[in-house]
Order: structure tokens, then sequence, then C-alpha cells
């Protein structure tokens, strides 16, 4: 059975969450939440969360074993973007795009 839990808006260029979730797709739930405990980066903080929002989702569940739970799939979405202004010289400005995420990630027993 799959457990499944998902993040939206999240403040984080997608692309740099993807670099934490390649490091973490495919491993065990236990391994995975302690690969993200001391990575430093933002990305593995936000991602944590979510994968034990995920296992959290899966301990409801009486039909699933949580001790057997790997990552499936991680999937990082691109979420709509915060478009602000920045001052540039001789009274120009240019457009900085704040990106967001949308995160998903899919447990199930081996």
């Amino acid at each position: 059975m799959e457990a499944k839990s998902l993040a939206r808006y999240i403040r984080i260029c997608p692309r740099k969450a993807r670099l934490v979730a390649d490091l973490v797709r495919g491993k065990e739930v236990g391994d995975a939440i302690n690969t993200l405990r001391f990575m430093p980066k933002k990305g593995a903080h936000l991602l944590r969360k979510v994968v034990e929002s995920a296992v959290a989702n899966a301990s409801q569940n009486e039909a699933i074993d949580v001790d057997t739970l790997y990552i499936k799939k991680i999937v990082i979405d691109g979420g709509p973007m915060l478009k602000r202004i920045r001052a540039r010289s001789m009274g120009r400005a240019t457009r900085v795009l704040k990106r967001t995420a949308h995160i998903t990630v899919v447990l199930e027993e081996q």
C-alpha cells in the first residue's frame, strides 16, 4: 500500500530542491530522514518535513507496516513565481523571479 504527502507553494527553487531529492529517492525512510537531518541545505529541511508527514499518514493506516517503508517517488514541480523588481543603473529596473515548488512524496512497503 502507498502513503502520500504533498507540500505546495514552498519558497524554494525547484532545481535546488531536486538536487536534494535525488539523493534520497529509493532509500528506506529511516535512512532518508537521517541523511536529510544532517545535510546543510534548505531543501533538506523542507523535504524531511514532507517525508515525516508521509510517514505519519502511513501510520494512520493499520494495514501498513511503518518499519518497511521506502521512498517510491519524489516529484518536485514548479509552482507560481513571485515577480519582484530590482533597481538597476540609469533609472532602469529588472525583474526578479522568486520561484516556488510543489513537493510530492510517495512511500510504499517493501
